[in-house]
This record gives structure tokens, sequence and C-alpha cells, in this order.
């Protein structure tokens, strides 16, 4: 009789472990698809950066601007261009909800130089070359 009774014994215990197991797995899972899914929104606000950028250096309006961040952008996107000199940098931030409603806060840049500037050394002066 000891056989069976340590044998319903045994039974309780894979069941109290695998109570504990199950939510941990089912947990583990879900952050690990929410990095996923942040993962996918930044590679995102990368592309929306950098299409930001070029449209802005090749001197497109702000329209232009929002019109190429926006499609390649997550939806709820903020944008924000900023002109440094020479350089064009376009900042694209966006916030994705974790686990738990708490949200992840990603954004990227992007700089550019713009095309109205490039050449103008060349324009400008005259060759270096003797003759």
């Amino acid at each position: 009789m000891r056989s069976s009774e340590s044998g319903r014994g045994e039974a309780g215990y894979v069941t109290a472990e695998a109570a504990v197991v199950l939510p941990t797995l089912v947990l583990l899972l879900a952050t690990m698809v929410c990095g996923v899914v942040a993962s996918a929104r930044y590679i995102q606000c990368v592309d929306a950066a950098r299409a930001g950028a070029r449209a802005a250096a090749r001197g497109e309006h702000a329209s232009g601007v929002q019109e190429a961040v926006r499609s390649a952008a997550p939806a709820g996107a903020r944008l924000r261009t900023v002109r440094q000199g020479e350089l064009v940098r376009v900042r694209v931030r966006a916030r994705v909800m974790g686990l738990g409603g708490f949200a992840v806060h990603l954004g990227a840049d992007a700089v550019a130089l713009a095309e109205d500037k490039v050449g103008e050394d060349e324009a400008g002066g005259g060759s270096d070359e003797g003759g």
C-alpha cells in the first residue's frame, strides 16, 4: 500500500508545480511578445526618421516631410525637425503599450546634409590647380 500512497502524493506535487510554472511561462511569453512589438516599432521610428531627414534635406516643405515620416512611422508618432546650420535633424518619438498598461517610449534621430549646401564650396571658390 505504501507505493500507491506515495504515487498519489507525487501527483499532487506535480499539479502544484504546474500551477506555479504555467503562469510563469505565460508571463514570459507575453514579455517576449511585447519585446518583439517594441523592436518592430523602434525599427519603424528609425525608418521614419531617415525618410524625414532625406525629405527635409531635399528642401521639401514641412507637409512633405510630415508625409514622408507618417508613411513609415508607427501610429501616433510625433515628429520634430530642426535645422542646424548645414544639417537637418529629424526626431521621431512613439509610445508603445507594454505589459500591465505601462508605456514604453521609443524614438530615433536621423541627420542629413541639406542639399542646398552641397556644392557651395566648389561653386564659390576657384581651382587650386596651377596653370
